[in-house]
């Protein structure tokens, strides 16, 4: 028979809470640091920052959580499917009394955590075209302002101001120290791409260090670095100093050189050699020129045998007999028509002079007018009015005496 409430000492009762709390520090105590390997499952990333996930195997579920600040230091991106290695503590989470593990560190299966963080920001800014050849710039062929962006006291930057020097001392050489090795380069060398971009009249970059390990060369796989290597203004050539790995820097810039030395001599033409291109350049025109002039000079000589050039003024003499010939003819030629003209003018004068009335008045007859108005009966004028009557030889003036119809 089950024992009621009032049966059970009051010295064995507990709350909710307080099981809670002895099993959270019991649990706590135990399981301070441990080690896990499993799967990653439903990987929620919050809008704080924190990271809710599952680990998980064929037989079990354990959920976890990332703090922020702790997700921020993992070096590679994690994700649902992983097989990951963490370390990590046990805690309870009384409001949903559910026991939870909270990582510290994280480390993935079978492959580094660089290599990985690596490999996904090789990727990630590969989506972003960091990579692509077609936004890779030409480098000038005759800079006149290079800077190099190195550490000042190492053997590279020796190397390349000699081989500048010794190629092309006309180029201006501006150094910006950095430091390439360490936490803070990465840094270090993004704010000296900053400031550089702000500049003008700056013709290359090149952003170079001696050889070194991989954990070295770190600064030059930092995604800060690539960012401002792929928006400075002027072509980059990316000299890190080790042949065999090739860096995010390398794979982002313009142009990339195994050694320091080589980045100077990419970026400058040689001037021994170019002295050298000008002078066979220069012989072979002067050959060049020498050879079009005897060529020239013998089609001149061939053009100076030539009938207009011993004779110039041949050509022109039958020119002018021609135009003394045109203008005899043009001179025949209209003193005809000028004369068949004038016969015919001749022949409308003697028709005119034909019809003329002053030859009806040689003949005895007289024209009669009155104010100008010539009179063709009587009964157009009145007795009285003033009449003119004009004669082969002379006029009458005279008055209407009387009219006879």
């Amino acid at each position: 028979m089950a024992k009621t409430t009032q049966e059970i000492p009051t010295l064995y009762l507990q709350s909710v809470s307080e099981l809670t709390a002895q099993i959270k520090e019991r649990l706590e105590s135990e399981f301070a640091s441990v080690w896990v390997v499993g799967e990653i499952s439903s990987y929620k990333k919050a809008g704080s920052g924190h990271v809710y996930l599952n680990f998980k195997d064929a037989g079990a579920v354990l959920p976890a959580v990332i703090w922020k600040g702790t997700a921020a230091r993992i070096p590679f991106q994690m994700g649902d499917g992983q097989e990951v290695v963490v370390r990590g503590r046990l805690s309870v989470y009384a409001p949903h009394g559910e026991y939870r593990l909270v990582v510290e560190e994280a480390f993935p299966k079978g492959l580094g955590a660089q290599d990985l963080a690596l490999k996904q920001l090789k990727e990630k800014l590969a989506g972003l075209g960091y990579f692509e050849p077609a936004r890779k710039r030409p480098l000038p062929r005759f800079p006149r302002r290079v800077v190099l962006v190195t550490s000042p006291t190492g053997a590279a930057v020796r190397d390349m101001l000699e081989i500048l020097g010794r190629r092309w001392p006309l180029a201006e050489v501006w150094i910006r120290p950095v430091r390439v090795q360490g936490a803070a380069a990465a840094d270090d060398i993004a704010k000296s791409f900053t400031l550089i971009n702000r500049l003008d009249d700056i013709d290359v970059v090149i952003l170079g260090r001696g050889g070194g390990s991989s954990d070295d060369l770190s600064a030059f796989n930092d995604e800060r670095v690539a960012k401002a290597i792929f928006e400075c203004r002027h072509p980059v050539i990316s000299a890190v100093g080790h042949e065999i790995d090739v860096t995010v820097a390398d794979m982002v810039a313009d142009r990339r050189a195994l050694t320091p030395s080589e980045a100077a001599e990419i970026a400058t033409p040689d001037r021994e050699e170019l002295r050298t291109r000008l002078t066979k350049q220069r012989a072979r025109m002067a050959d060049l020129m020498t050879g079009r002039m005897q060529f020239l000079r013998k089609e001149l000589l061939g053009l100076a045998q030539r009938r207009v050039f011993r004779q110039p003024l041949e050509r022109i003499r039958d020119l002018e007999r021609r135009l003394d010939d045109w203008h005899g003819r043009l001179g025949r030629v209209i003193q005809h028509r000028l004369t068949l003209a004038r016969q015919k003018l001749d022949k409308k004068a003697v028709h005119l002079e034909s019809l003329s009335p002053l030859n009806v008045l040689a003949r005895g007859y007289s024209l009669t007018r009155m104010d100008g108005i010539v009179l063709r009966a009587a009964n157009q004028v009145k007795p009285g009015d003033r009449i003119e009557t004009k004669l082969e030889r002379g006029t009458i003036i005279s008055r209407v005496e009387e009219i006879q119809q």
